[in-house]
């Protein structure tokens, strides 16, 4: 079987990996989860990491197709519009985006995102097939970390999002809105379910303590033989109180309100104001004696 050729690009602010995936043969490229610069301080989009990522597409010839996403993230904003711009590359994602898309419209005031998902170019079921020249995608529903998470396999890699990190980090969150602790169990038994020797390959990396650099790549039987949260022998019920004790300790991502309000926008910033200046909405939580006065 012919393989696809990976190469992966870590952005270190965001602890993302993104990743452009080509078949050898046709040179047809795929660009899963990329990351646009942002600096929350200053309000500064920048596009110089895609912008890279692209120049290497292009020094080795490849044609890039798509941009596919894992799902709607909560550390960074996508770059897939940029991508879009510069290639015509179609940006897809899962099919339960809408789901997404209909618990947080209310919360940005974004009425300018369509309940049926058409702000991306496809919305892929559980079991499509997405051709990149001679090889082809295949989407694996894996919710859990949001409702609306798919994994991307192709040959003996699956680029799995945010299901499952390395073995000595364990798994992704589940307690964003619409996250589930037990659909994200069985997401990611989906997942160690397949060929031992399959690679998976990781969108985050967190670098736990012990451990000096950062890894993207490990496999189903070492996942299953040494995952500290989910490895084999862990019920779903012991899973789900970890996972859940865990959650209750963790911080809000950096990037969270304006990652998840433009992320289900497929990367789009809200509509310009009269002045022509785009602006991310920020809702506040008062907690104390912080509420302001009626």
């Amino acid at each position: 079987m012919r393989q696809a050729e990976i190469r992966a690009f870590f952005d270190e602010p965001t602890f993302t990996f993104t990743y452009l995936v080509s078949d050898p043969a046709t040179k047809k490229a795929a660009i899963i989860d990329p990351v646009l610069d942002y600096d929350p301080g200053g309000g500064v989009a920048d596009s110089r990491s895609i912008d890279a990522i692209l120049a290497e597409a292009e020094a080795a010839g490849l044609s890039v197709e798509w941009v596919l996403e894992t799902h709607a993230h909560a550390d960074h904003l996508s770059a897939a519009p940029v991508v879009k711009a510069k290639t015509g590359a179609r940006i897809g994602i899962g099919a339960h985006i809408t789901r997404v898309q209909d618990i947080f419209r209310p919360i940005f005031l974004a009425d300018d995102v369509a309940p049926d998902g058409r702000d991306f170019d496809a919305l892929f079921a559980d079991g499509a097939r997405i051709p990149l020249g001679e090889l082809t995608f295949e989407v694996l529903y894996t919710p859990g970390h949001t409702p609306a998470c798919v994994s991307y396999r192709i040959g003996d890699a699956v680029f799995v999002g945010d299901t499952i990190f390395m073995p000595d980090y364990g798994t992704a969150r589940a307690d964003f809105p619409g996250g589930d602790a037990g659909a994200l169990y069985h997401s990611i038994r989906r997942l160690l379910a397949l060929p031992p020797e399959t690679r998976l390959f990781m969108c985050h990396d967190y670098k736990p303590a012990g451990r000096d650099v950062y890894l993207w790549e490990t496999t189903v039987a070492e996942e299953r033989a040494k995952n500290v949260q989910i490895g084999d022998g862990v019920s779903e019920a012991e899973f789900v109180a970890s996972r859940r004790a865990r959650d209750k300790a963790l911080a809000a991502p950096r990037l969270l309100l304006p990652s998840i309000q433009v992320n289900i926008r497929a990367g789009r910033f809200p509509p310009p104001g009269p002045d022509g200046t785009r602006r991310l909405l920020i809702p506040v939580k008062f907690r104390g004696d912080a509420a302001p006065g009626a």
